[in-house]
């Protein structure tokens, strides 16, 4: 995708709110295989009681002989053209099994796997548009024009991709920064979760940092930019995400990997049935009933279901407890994981910032009802998330908030408002007060050292307390690491954009000792791609924008479903929809019981083609004889698959996991 892309959307308004962007996604029933797969399964379904209940020809016939058209066209003309290119593939032997099934009477047979086809086809044209719609959607994070600064101090509108190293550009309180630069003038916190995945808006002076589509707090900021438009992080963001969702490539299922082998065997095994018999004097129709009960007997419908089954039964148990696993393939890999990094912000933690610390300071007079109530009834007006934080507090101990007047916000510094006819300033420390006293500094560092957000509240300019405020650690978050050790052999690894000491102060809470902190999503996706070229399969489990290219690089990729972003949720292989993190090992436990019953299937339906097949060629196998015992092989390792339907599966798999 075009980094031009990025100009063709409407600039929001200035110090306002930003308009939700446009829903991306695609119309499952806008693509083909879907309408064809459904238009099969309708057929399928109108004429299946019909044909059991002994109804005439005349009506199942027309029906059937429509789902084969509508189901089996397609892999059928796929097939075609692979033939064209010198490659057999085994869809293209399923539709001719089939029909030489359907020819000597076994219409259903043929009717049932073209469906099973065409609705696994659909499925996989499902997945690839909405990856695409998350692609497309990220754009919408970059905003389409710029305020420049020319020479003689004048400004311009112009498109956010006419911009050039070099320019100077105006943010206004509440826009989003229109390219990657450096800060020239001016202060305000800016909020930059999209690409650094930070719970807070970190504080911007001259020097500093910004990047493109992150959102300005309450600040002006200069900024010169430092990249073009098309090399802003963002943009890089969307072409890793394209480029590693372009190169994955699946894990083959076991029928994909012997096809090629499986198909010419089959095609060369049919038509020595049928001709080696005329060769020695046999009549057409024997040789011919013989070669169809063989293309029978030797269709895979049953190796087919071996692995479906399992892994659609684990999705949908996985699904009632949770976690949305969007494809057969994504439940088979996630048995296969040996390595897990884990996101911080959002993931390990709730994404919340929370008052964990109230601390009056002596001499202030204040007991923490107290202290947390002055501090409140300050920060009621403000729109920080710490200020939210404090207020949520206080809600929570059903504290009542006294009216505060002469409300004024300081970019990184505080807010300062008259409350109860004293002067209140609450905010940065550093910036508050320059010298400590009764404590103070012992207080502040003991909160910094525990990777806490030290706030100061001051009354009439002397500090009466100190609040901690931090992102707050999941429940579940240290068993679901020990769980995770337990399944993988090796402790997760963490990758945040965090700071360094946050970040290992909660690792070291909850048992990691990778650490990798301070990253920006390039930086992830290089550590995901150094562990596997050691040769392992990664799953990374995340929730931001920043976490999507890291997604899409690994093996396998999960995101936190409530709090993640859009981006996150269409990239990731899985989604756990209520934020339990628990359920990422106990999904891992489930994937890899369904993995041993596809083995356990493959087994069985392996048994049962092999004894009927040599029964086919060494003596006279009757065709109804054949079909029953195919049809039994289909229904035993179908059975054996929906085991995993069952909730126990679900509890099972969670006791390994977390046990």
């Amino acid at each position: 995708m075009p980094a031009s892309v990025l100009l063709r959307r409407s600039a929001p308004p200035a110090g306002g709110p930003r308009p939700a962007p446009p829903r991306r996604r695609t119309r499952v029933l806008a693509l083909p295989e879907a309408r064809w797969a459904l238009a099969a399964l309708v057929l399928f379904v109108l004429a299946l009681p019909v044909y059991l209940l002994g109804g005439p020809a005349w009506l199942w016939g027309p029906l059937f002989a429509a789902t084969y058209v509508t189901g089996g066209w397609e892999p059928g003309w796929e097939g075609l053209k692979a033939l064209k290119g010198r490659t057999l593939d085994v869809d293209l032997l399923m539709v001719v099994a089939e029909l030489g099934a359907a020819a000597i009477g076994q219409v259903l047979d043929g009717a049932l796997l073209i469906v099973i086809f065409a609705t696994s086809g659909a499925l996989e044209a499902v997945a690839t548009a909405r990856t695409a719609d998350s692609v497309r959607g990220l754009l919408d994070l970059a905003p389409t024009t710029a305020t420049r600064l020319l020479a003689d101090g004048t400004e311009e509108s112009v498109d956010t991709g006419r911009l050039t190293a070099g320019d100077t550009i105006l943010v206004r309180p509440g826009q989003r920064v229109g390219a990657d630069g450096r800060v020239l003038d001016g202060a305000s916190d800016v909020d930059q979760a999209t690409i650094t995945g930070e719970p807070l808006p970190v504080s911007k002076r001259p020097g500093d940092e910004v990047f493109a589509g992150t959102v300005n707090g309450t600040g002006a900021l200069r900024v010169r930019v430092e990249r073009d438009p098309a090399d802003s992080v963002i943009a890089r963001i969307v072409k890793m995400v394209e480029e590693a969702s372009e190169t994955k490539a699946p894990t083959q299922l076991f029928i994909e990997k012997v096809e090629q082998r499986y198909s010419i065997g089959m095609v060369i095994a049919t038509l020595a049935v049928f001709g080696v018999p005329l060769a020695f004097g046999d009549t057409l129709e024997p040789a011919l009933l013989r070669a169809m009960t063989f293309m029978i007997v030797a269709s895979p419908c049953a190796v087919v279901l071996s692995t479906m089954p399992p892994l659609l039964s684990a999705i949908a148990t996985a699904g009632r407890h949770g976690v949305l696993a969007k494809s057969a393939v994504v439940m088979e890999r996630l048995g296969q994981i040996d390595t897990v990094a884990l996101d911080k912000t959002g993931t390990l933690t709730e994404g919340t910032p929370r008052v964990t610390d109230i601390t009056p300071l002596p001499g202030g007079g204040l007991d923490e009802n107290a202290l947390l109530r002055l501090a409140a009834s300050a920060e009621h007006s403000g729109e920080h998330p710490l200020a939210r934080a404090i207020v949520r507090a206080a809600r929570e101990r059903g504290l009542p908030l006294a009216d505060a007047s002469g409300f004024a916000s300081a970019p990184g510094t505080g807010v300062t408002a008259t409350v109860g006819g004293h002067r209140i300033r609450v905010g940065s420390p550093a910036h508050l007060t320059s010298a400590g006293g009764d404590g103070l500094d012992g207080v502040v560092r003991s909160l910094e050292d525990e990777g806490r957000t030290a706030v100061l509240v001051l009354r009439d300019d002397v500090p009466v307390g100190v609040l901690g405020v931090a992102d707050r650690l999941r429940t579940d978050a240290k068993a679901t690491v020990a769980a995770l050790t337990e399944l993988t052999g090796r402790p997760p690894a963490l990758l945040t954009g965090d700071n360094e000491r946050a970040a290992r102060l909660l690792a070291a809470e909850v048992g990691i000792t990778d650490v990798r902190a301070g990253l920006l999503p390039q930086d992830k996706v290089a550590a995901v791609r150094e562990w596997e070229a050691e040769g392992r399969r990664v799953l990374v489990v995340g929730d931001g924008v920043n976490d999507a290219p890291a997604l899409a690089a690994a093996h396998t990729g999960i995101a936190m479903g409530r709090a993640g972003s859009d981006l996150a949720r269409e990239t990731a292989d899985a989604v756990v929809v209520r934020d339990e993190l628990a359920t990422v090992p106990a999904v891992m436990a489930l994937s890899r019981t369904a993995r041993r019953l596809v083995v356990q299937n493959l087994t069985i339906a392996g048994v049962f083609i092999t004894a009927l097949v040599a029964w086919d060629l060494i003596g006279t196998l009757p065709l109804p004889l054949g079909v029953a015992g195919h049809e039994g092989s289909t229904v035993v390792v179908g059975l054996n698959g929906l085991r995993l339907l069952r909730e126990h599966a679900w509890t099972g798999s969670s006791a390994k996991g977390i046990g």
